[in-house]
């Protein structure tokens, strides 16, 4: 199986939500700053980066988990996966898109925004987790029902 996360930057809420599946992060509970700032690729993706399906791991049950930048054209974006997939006569069974845009709050837009577009990375991230902190649950419980998905 393969999963992608998706969100408009691929940096925070994708990131975090690929970093719970893969046991990056704890799924039950809130880390700490310090655990999710921490994780390889989280508020790390440059600009050349969008737009690409990047592998951030296998997990436990042999699933491939990705990120997906897909910035502000899901309406182009998404279809584009799932027609590639099909022309390489893979089963739609075996791709799943999980947009976790919903869960970004304004913190995250705000932080996002001076980390990554204005390179203001010590300014940024601590507002950016800040916000990714708060909606940790929420980023959580889509990687719960995804796994659900799964089983």
């Amino acid at each position: 199986m393969h999963i992608i996360y998706h969100c408009v930057t691929g940096c925070h809420s994708s990131s975090t939500a690929a970093a719970i599946h893969l046991g990056l992060l704890p799924e039950e509970y809130k880390p700490s700053y310090h655990d999710l700032v921490n994780v390889p690729f989280y508020d790390e993706l440059e600009e050349k980066d969008r737009g690409k399906i990047i592998l951030r791991g296998t997990d436990k049950k042999g699933n491939k988990v990705y990120t997906l930048s897909r910035k502000y054209i899901p309406h182009l974006i998404l279809p584009l996966v799932l027609d590639t997939w099909n022309v390489l006569n893979q089963a739609e069974k075996d791709l799943i898109l999980i947009n976790t845009q919903p869960c970004v709050n304004g913190s995250m837009k705000f932080g996002g925004y001076l980390s990554r577009k204005l390179k203001m990375i010590k300014t940024g991230r601590p507002i950016v987790a800040k916000g990714t902190l708060y909606t940790y649950k929420n980023i959580a419980n889509i990687v719960k029902n995804t796994k659900k998905q799964l089983s």
